[in-house]
């Protein structure tokens, strides 16, 4: 059972209290119940969910999987005809437990298949895998454990539902009996509003969001000291966002934990009100509740402390595979130990994360990953973001270059070399740096590390080489 049960429960003890609330719009737990309940013999065996946040979508998923239903739930900012071609594929190749108008709305077999899960893509269609009720309810009992969920809490999403990490807070606060809110769209304003108004102790987020909610939070003395807890996920909190958040919000313990679509939660750390944090490091905590965590080489041997390779779980959270576009390589398994190709290295029980291999520089016979210059760069003071990538050389194969984004004034080479010479290994420090206009991101929102390297080659207004 993922969370149905559950919300009958919580509508039999606590009929009036709030389930949902999306940008105003209420639901009671009674309210989520028979609106989801009515809905039960009208669903499909296999749906595709599509619509943009509001407290219709919480009862329409909700009666999307209940009993033996599956169900896909696409981005509606996608075009038109790929949120049709992956319907059309989800309803191929989808195999879902009988389903009977009769049905009520209740939890179906444990490991039976009800969310069809897809990942963030690229241009092509999205890989689609299934999840098993089983692994939502391992996942709920883990997180709601590392985080510390209860069910006075107020939890704030304000990004999208069909995004997985909102969605999962939506069905997490189901299953835990604790209140869900959302927004229609992300807007600054209407978040801070909430957060000031609602009673919100808790903000599931991306950085972005989180630095865009500390900084105009604080500059318009927005009161977030009644939050008690950040998660945050998708990257690395970058120093200045950390920075900002703690100031914004100082009672918070701050959440971020790493994992992927296919895997669940792999590992995470929490940073107390008031504690120092560890800068420009890529250590992202110890292994999650109940998962276990190895690095193992290309052929599935254990690698020492301190080595890097493939990042390895075993847990019952692990996705069941791939509806479409399994290549062999984006989710492996080595006898039971499942990665989806990220590179780290164990040190004294703290998982590191270099990224992925794809993007791995080589220079002078050395590998350097560019998630971790990122990382420390974004520790130089007056430095807001940074990009790194390996450029073409003669002489070392790659050179390591960055380009950095600031924050205030100016920068030169000399600062930002000084600031990295007790963060990064001499070998691994750039040899060029390039201040940027703006950061060089993909028409998908992503830090395209390519684009940086075009724009340095066809000398674009928006980079210019810093000298010492």
């Amino acid at each position: 059972m993922p969370f149905l049960n559950r919300i009958q429960r919580w509508a039999d003890e606590r009929p009036h209290d709030t389930a949902v609330v999306v940008a105003g719009r209420r639901l009671s737990w009674a309210d989520l119940r028979d609106s989801a309940a009515a809905l039960v013999p009208h669903t499909k065996s296999v749906s595709s969910l599509c619509e943009a946040n509001s407290v219709e979508f919480a009862a329409r998923f909700a009666a999307a999987v209940a009993g033996g239903r599956q169900c896909a739930v696409l981005d509606p900012a996608w075009p038109i005809q790929l949120q049709e071609d992956i319907g059309r594929r989800v309803d191929a190749s989808a195999q879902p437990a009988a389903v009977s108008p009769d049905d009520g709305l209740a939890d179906g077999a444990p490991e039976a298949a009800f969310l069809v899960g897809l990942t963030s893509g690229t241009t092509s269609v999205p890989k689609a895998f299934t999840r098993s009720r089983r692994s939502w309810q391992e996942s709920f009992e883990a997180s709601i454990e590392f985080f510390g969920l209860h069910q006075d809490d107020v939890t704030l999403a304000p990004g999208p539902l069909a995004a997985s990490l909102n969605l999962y807070a939506l069905a997490e606060c189901l299953y835990a009996g604790s209140e869900f809110q959302t927004l229609e769209n992300f807007d600054v304003g209407d978040s801070h509003a909430a957060i000031t108004h609602d009673r919100v102790t808790r903000l599931v987020l991306v950085p972005t969001m989180l630095r865009m909610l500390s900084e105009r939070g604080l500059a318009g003395c927005v009161d977030a000291s009644g939050v008690r807890s950040i998660i945050c996920a998708g990257s690395k909190l970058d120093v200045r966002t950390l920075e900002a958040a703690r100031r914004w919000a100082p009672n918070a313990t701050i959440f971020e934990y790493y994992g992927a679509s296919e895997l669940s939660f792999v590992s995470g750390a929490g940073l107390p009100a008031r504690q120092p944090a560890v800068l420009g490091g890529t250590g992202i905590g110890r292994a999650f509740p109940g998962v276990e965590v190895r690095i193992l080489d290309d052929s599935g041997l254990p690698l020492p402390d301190g080595d890097a390779g493939n990042i390895c779980v075993r847990s019952a959270m692990v996705s069941n595979g791939y509806l479409w576009g399994d290549d062999g390589q984006a989710l492996k398994s080595f006898d039971g130990w499942y990665t989806v190709g990220d590179q780290g290295y164990l040190a004294e029980g703290e998982l590191h994360i270099l990224g992925r291999r794809s993007d791995m520089i080589l220079t002078s016979g050395k590998n350097v990953y560019p998630h971790e210059v990122e990382l420390a760069l974004a520790a130089v003071p007056g430095v807001s973001a940074a990009v790194a990538a390996g450029m073409p050389d003669d002489l070392r194969g790659q050179r390591v270059v960055a380009g950095v984004l600031p924050s205030h004034g100016a920068l030169t080479a000399t600062q930002l070399r000084a600031g990295l010479e007790d963060i990064l290994p001499r070998d691994k420090r750039p040899l060029q740096y390039y201040l940027l206009s703006e950061l060089p991101v993909t028409e998908r929102g992503k830090v395209s590390r390519n684009l940086l390297l075009e724009w340095i080659g066809s000398r674009d207004r928006r980079v210019r080489a810093l000298d010492a």
